[in-house]
């Protein structure tokens, strides 16, 4: 994106009434929310060519939303020479196996040591940037304490394309998790939306207000009474969905001290969910491509500690 790039929306009947922030962040998923309010409060966004300078501004049908991304600006975040476990490399894009422990991007209190430091330096700062200066390359995001898969894009018509086939839900996403207590169904759905929870800002929650539909997909692999291992998939990828629809189920992961017991016998410190599974279709060459990432040595111990107690 070498110039400052226009999107155009025209408000739905469906859309009435609804905030300016929340409709261009499903019109654009490529692009992260935080991103469109901040262009919002700028004055990037215009509604009928009236500036909206408010992310609360709600919408009428027939309107015509026009937001303005501008140039890129300069990177402000450091290149790192972190050692980074590539799965797979070509000259759009990066899959990478991210570690548990390693923020994705940076934000307040964790300005280094992140996977975009780690990546800025191996692509020398080669990355998309759609979603900002702080988030160069990031098409969709894993918690910290979350393993695995996450593709990186290295240029902006790949981000694109990879952000519509998020957006289309056609991205295959297979995770792996320890939870709690024993199911009674060996597979089934959760669609239940997801949105902050009004009651704590710093959780999500299954509601109805300012919410996203969410929907995951679950089997159990193996059951050991107290604790069940399973393999749940994503349909959409809401914020800590996995972990918010076990623990509405009444299934909160082992180690998740945020949706679940903040104890737990095997001492472990953070959710135990691994993405093991990410395929999407190249954005060159519109070929399929999957890749499978190993269960962590922590997860498999647990797993054998689990299988002996049975």
């Amino acid at each position: 994106m070498e110039k400052e790039t226009i999107y155009k929306v025209k408000i739905e009947k469906k859309q009435q009434g609804t905030r300016i922030d929340l409709v261009l962040s499903l019109a654009l998923p490529q692009i992260s929310r935080s991103y469109l309010q901040k262009l919002i409060g700028s004055g990037a966004v215009t509604i009928d060519g009236t500036v909206c300078g408010n992310k609360k501004c709600k919408v009428e049908e027939g309107q015509e939303v026009v937001i303005i991304l501008p140039e890129p600006q300069p990177l402000n975040v450091e290149a790192e020479d972190i050692p980074l476990d590539i799965v797979y490399e070509d000259e759009d894009l990066l899959v990478v196996n991210k570690p548990k422990g390693m923020v994705v991007h940076p934000a307040a209190g964790n300005e280094s040591g992140t996977l975009v430091n780690a990546v800025l330096y191996h692509c020398m700062g080669k990355l998309s940037s759609i979603n900002g200066i702080i988030r160069p390359g990031i098409v969709h995001r894993i918690d910290k304490d979350t393993s695995g898969l996450l593709m990186v894009a290295k240029n902006d018509a790949a981000h694109v394309t990879l952000a519509e086939q998020l957006a289309k839900h056609s991205i295959t996403r297979a995770y792996n998790a320890i939870v709690y207590h024993n199911f009674a169904q060996d597979q089934g759905t959760v669609d239940a939306s997801i949105g902050r929870d009004p009651k704590n800002r710093l959780r999500q929650a299954v509601t109805e207000q300012n919410s996203k539909r969410a929907v995951t997909h679950f089997r159990v692999l193996e059951r050991f009474g107290r604790f069940t291992h399973i393999e749940a998939r994503l349909e959409t990828g809401r914020t800590h969905q996995i972990r918010v629809h076990m623990a509405y189920m009444k299934h909160p992961l082992l180690g998740d001290g945020v949706y679940g017991p903040a104890k737990n016998s095997f001492g472990v410190q953070g959710q135990m969910l691994h993405a093991r599974l990410l395929g999407f279709v190249h954005p060159r060459t519109g070929t399929y491509m999957e890749f499978e990432s190993p269960l962590p040595d922590e997860f498999e111990q647990i797993l054998e500690k689990l299988r002996r107690s049975v």
